[in-house]
């Protein structure tokens, strides 16, 4: 299959090429530039713009649904399931043909993604993350006992936090993690926005609880993620070794420097906190969460500003919870409000695939590649209110089938 015309944006920081071509064989890039032979399958792409597939490095896939509802078992299993698999649908036709999923799926999901079953991204995930008990992560009502947290799983399909206490207990839990085919470790080590039973202010597990599960992930080859929002809390994430920062809050100019020269990333997440100042209810949380917001959003923008300007490589996430995740793209709209359009796009490509450690395989349009693309009808370089904009991705292209074509 040839795409040819369009103006392509590889990803790489490199300047658009106009009315390149792009050979697609076995799922893969096999060639760029080339003119089709006669008789070649052709995809007309004059006029358009073709960017890499986009990577959403921070998505909870498992809360698709209303999510005070769906943990008091107002909602039925099936129901549950039939919005997980209509939120990857509408991702994938989004032009986000890769996600990491942040906390609260197991690999069933994920597996009958894969399998082609239900349309949706590549799903890269954590499994349940891991808090600590009361921690962010922990979503039980006040009056339900601890002990009866996991009456909420459902094996297979959604498993979203495991609470754990001392280092041995964290040990297990990540254990458990990879059991259900966790290929990363996610840990809350500060409150959160959404949180029952914390401030943003409080730290949680201790720097030998972290370590723990870093000792864990590098048995296994791969690494730790923390949910942080203070300083302190993404200090004692850095001593323990974690090599992710989620949020980040705040991150000022010396604990910016401490992560690029530990060389460990950041994922700001700006489009869940403008998403829930505008209509919390509708994602089913209580408005008392709404004093929250203002601050961290602010937080969240001068973090990822002094990320950038201390060298760290900083990718993209949206952190969209509850039912109706349909901007995820919003994400890239807010980020190219505060720095340039074409840096939004790489985080959001090369940086978040080289953070998911795919980088090898998807993130830029180079020979070699998985053919994962995005094609827009305009340049969102040029208008970035193209990027939430579902009805501007004409064509998509996942492992080099055609997954939408509305040109």
């Amino acid at each position: 299959m040839w795409l040819t015309g369009a103006t392509v944006v590889d990803g790489t920081g490199r300047e658009p090429v106009d009315s390149l071509s792009i050979r697609v064989e076995d799922g893969r890039i096999a060639d760029l530039g080339a003119v089709p032979p006669a008789g070649a399958e052709v995809v007309d792409c004059s006029g358009l713009t073709i960017v890499p597939g986009l990577i959403d490095a921070h998505v909870h896939l498992g809360l698709s649904s209303s999510i005070d509802a769906s943990y008091r078992h107002e909602i039925a299993a099936a129901e549950l399931a039939a919005d997980m698999f209509e939120n990857c649908r509408q991702t994938l036709d989004a032009g986000f043909t890769t996600v990491r999923d942040a906390g609260g799926i197991d690999n069933g999901l994920a597996g009958v993604v894969a399998s082609g079953k239900v349309p949706g991204p590549r799903i890269v995930h954590c499994g349940p993350l891991l808090c600590q008990t009361a921690g962010h992560g922990y979503l039980g009502a006040e009056w339900e006992p601890t002990d009866l947290w996991h009456q909420h799983d459902l094996p297979g399909l959604r498993f979203f936090a495991l609470p754990g206490d001392g280092p041995d207990q964290v040990r297990r839990n990540a254990r458990e993690a990879f059991r259900r085919g966790a290929s990363f470790l996610k840990m809350c080590v500060t409150g959160g926005v959404v949180s029952r039973h914390d401030k943003l202010t409080d730290t949680q597990f201790t720097v030998s609880e972290i370590a723990a599960a870093v000792e864990e992930a590098r048995a296994r080859g791969t690494y730790v993620t923390v949910h942080a929002h203070n300083n302190e809390g993404i200090r004692n994430a850095v001593s323990a070794g974690v090599r992710c920062i989620e949020h980040g809050t705040r991150i000022d100019a010396e604990t910016a420097a401490l992560l690029a020269g530990h060389d460990i990333a950041h994922i700001p997440t700006l489009a869940v906190l403008r998403l829930l100042q505008d209509d919390i209810g509708g994602v089913g949380l209580p408005s008392d969460i709404l004093g929250r917001i203002g601050d961290a959003y602010e937080g969240m923008v001068a973090g990822l500003l002094a990320s950038r300007r201390a060298g760290v490589r900083v990718g993209l996430g949206s952190d969209l919870i509850g039912p109706n995740q349909d901007h995820r793209g919003l994400e890239l709209v807010l980020r190219s409000e505060v720095e340039p359009p074409a840096a939004v796009l790489e985080s959001a490509t090369r940086i978040n695939a080289d953070i998911l450690g795919i980088g090898d395989e998807v993130g830029t349009i180079e020979v070699g590649k998985r053919a994962d693309l995005a094609v827009f009808a305009a340049d969102p370089l040029e208008n970035p209110a193209l990027f939430d904009d579902r009805a501007a991705v004409v064509l998509v292209v996942q492992n080099g089938r055609v997954v939408k074509d509305i040109r």
